[in-house]
């Protein structure tokens, strides 16, 4: 009996053992890959702006230059349709800018519209900082030569007019710190 009574329980804690053990699980991540869950991040913890209004059309603005560096077409619009929610008929130019975007699947159309985008808006990013670093971003091959900006969070350089073809093409024009 006692020796039933011991195996029994020396079975039951062998399989409660094995048991713990193959629901253990532990996930390293490589360098490369915490690298890549960072670009898919917008980092906009280090900038402050002086409104909210402008704080969150740089989130969206941030999200959609990743998208449009991706060619994720799908991605842009959804941001700039966040973008064109925000804005009221005050500034009815650039929410019909933001409404554009948000209505093309071509993603070629979605990077020129984004360039206007940016010339019309840009300024008042810089202007409305109120905190960190800005970087204004020039491309002089986008649009058959005719260059195009874009604002960015980081140094690095991801072009949002080329994607793939040519990430690293551009440079910082402007460096904004408040």
């Amino acid at each position: 009996m006692k020796t039933q009574l011991k195996t029994t329980i020396l079975a039951s804690l062998l399989i409660a053992f094995i048991g713990c053990k193959e629901n253990q699980s532990v996930e390293v991540n490589t360098p490369e890959e915490v690298k890549q869950e960072e670009k898919m991040t917008a980092d906009i913890a280090d900038q402050h702006f002086i409104d909210g209004m402008t704080g969150a059309i740089w989130h969206h603005y941030l999200a959609m230059k990743m998208a449009l560096t991706e060619s994720d077409a799908d991605q842009v619009q959804q941001s700039a349709g966040n973008i064109a929610e925000i804005f009221t008929e005050e500034r009815a130019d650039i929410k019909a800018i933001s409404q554009r975007i948000s209505e093309t699947e071509d993603i070629e159309a979605q990077r020129i519209l984004f360039a206007q985008f940016t010339e019309e808006f840009g300024p008042m990013f810089e202007d409305a900082l109120s905190g960190g670093t800005i970087y204004k971003k020039f491309c002089p091959m986008a649009f058959d030569n005719k260059g195009a900006y874009w604002y960015a969070d980081v140094e690095e350089i991801s072009n949002p007019y080329f994607g793939d073809r040519m990430p690293d093409c551009g440079s910082i024009e402007k460096t904004i710190s408040k």
